[in-house]
């Protein structure tokens, strides 16, 4: 059984959750957070489908303004349309389409940023346009990368790998805290398994990653190394067993995590959980 990559970190932050949602099937109640991230990943998707495109288009001479107004014009449109598409799913969690497109808007943005400056890069170094600008541009960004190992039992969605001609480089957009010092460990376990699956996808080796708090606007590097590996190779498997177990795991040790948890309700509820165990034995 594969497992997801998130799962992995939703392990590491409290099983206790993982197993009631993926064992016992109880769902969580829509949170902000999740619409926002869905509506994210459907807007890099097609940002990235559609970057092939925007890039030949290019014929002659730009300034970096003028190919900034081609992205943000661009990208402006689908999150609009992305929005309208997901409007019930945005009630649900009783947002407002005004208030999602201008928390939405700067990450957007500093998207259109970065590929502008990638671009016009590449084309003051080596003059070229067009087609042949595409084909020879590097880095090229791919956002919402699917990969998947029989042999590591993973798969995943990587928010962002920068291509260069002799490597992968994978790349995590965050919202929310950063930590005062390095980054999260369920995101540095997320970087080192997507660093596994790229290394077996396109048969290269994957040195370091990045995670990028987008509400700090700052990225801070992983380097892999075997010790990272090791951990994620146990805990796939230690996923696996949880969710062939019928053991329901522990109180989470850190109570702050409950405070917010959307599956609260059910994990302190002992009769109802005592009921949805009784269910699966």
């Amino acid at each position: 059984m594969k497992i997801s990559v998130t799962m992995l970190s939703s392990y590491l932050y409290c099983p206790r959750k993982l197993f009631l949602q993926r064992v016992l099937a109880v769902e969580e109640p829509p949170k902000e957070s999740l619409v926002l991230g869905s509506l994210r990943h459907e807007i890099y998707d097609f940002i990235n489908r559609s970057e092939e495109i925007i890039v030949a288009s290019i014929k002659e001479k730009i300034s970096y303004d003028e190919l900034l107004t081609t992205y943000k014009t661009f990208y402006s449109r689908i999150l609009r349309e992305k929005i309208i598409n997901n409007k019930s799913r945005i009630k649900e969690v009783n947002l407002d389409i005004v208030d999602v497109f201008k928390r939405t808007w700067p990450l957007i943005l500093n998207e259109a940023e970065i590929r502008s400056k990638n671009i016009l890069d590449f084309i003051q170094k080596y003059n070229i346009y067009g087609k042949e600008l595409w084909e020879r541009l590097t880095p090229k960004i791919i956002s919402e990368q699917r990969v998947e190992s029989d042999r590591l039992q993973l798969k995943g969605i990587v928010d962002r790998i920068e291509v260069y001609e002799t490597r992968y480089v994978p790349i995590e957009l965050k919202t929310g805290r950063m930590p005062k010092q390095g980054v999260w460990p369920g995101h540095k376990i997320q970087i080192a398994a997507y660093a596994m699956l790229l290394e077996e996808t396109f048969k290269t080796k994957v040195k370091e990653g990045f995670v990028r708090y987008l509400d700090a606007d700052e990225t801070r590097q992983i380097a892999i190394n075997p010790f990272m590996k090791e951990e994620i190779i146990n805990l796939v498997k230690d996923v696996q067993n949880l969710l062939k177990s019928q053991n329901l795991p522990n109180y989470c040790e850190n109570k702050n995590k409950c405070t917010k948890c959307g599956v609260r309700g059910t994990c302190y509820n002992e009769q109802e959980v005592t009921t949805l165990l009784s269910e699966i034995q």
